[in-house]
């Protein structure tokens, strides 16, 4: 397990909001000079707290979308039951983010769709397919108060 000081924590935060910085500029930007800063981001990516770098698409940019949350009950709770649902889960390119959950549900989906009529036709093949479905939930998001890609680092407590 890797530690994390107020440096690494500093370096994180940059990374987020501006994930194409060079070098040079993350340095400035932390109080470090580019050798010592240098380290310590290989240091984080070796350790695999940064896992990757990639860019933030706007998806309205593409197309139209509607958002919907899904929450799913499943007839049977086996090991291979949760296996099966979540193989064929992971396979469906418009679910987007899927989560297992404790208590009264079994999962919460979120569903990426161009209308509702596509939404209709996913649960439909989803139905279809045979993979332990007992009942679902829909919620159509009708507006987004709050999205952010950014994990809370200072002051969270989450941080080790």
């Amino acid at each position: 397990m890797i530690r994390l000081d107020d440096l690494d924590l500093k370096i994180l935060s940059v990374l987020q909001r501006e994930g194409r910085i060079t070098k040079v500029k993350l340095a400035e930007a932390v109080n470090l000079s580019p050798s010592p800063c240098w380290e310590r981001l290989k240091r984080l990516e070796d350790h695999g707290v940064i896992s990757g770098y990639h860019a933030h698409i706007n998806p309205a940019f593409f197309a139209r979308q509607t958002i919907v949350l899904t929450e799913i009950k499943l007839r049977q709770h086996r090991h291979c039951d949760f296996r099966q649902f979540e193989d064929y889960i992971c396979q469906i390119p418009e679910i987007v983010e899927c989560f297992a959950l404790g208590g009264g549900l079994d999962y919460l989906f979120k569903v990426l769709c161009a209308d509702v009529d596509g939404y209709q036709r996913l649960i439909d093949r989803l139905l279809c397919a045979e993979i332990g479905i007992d009942q679902y939930f829909t919620y159509i998001v009708t507006k987004k108060i709050k999205t952010s890609p950014f994990i809370p680092l200072q002051d969270t407590g989450l941080s080790r």
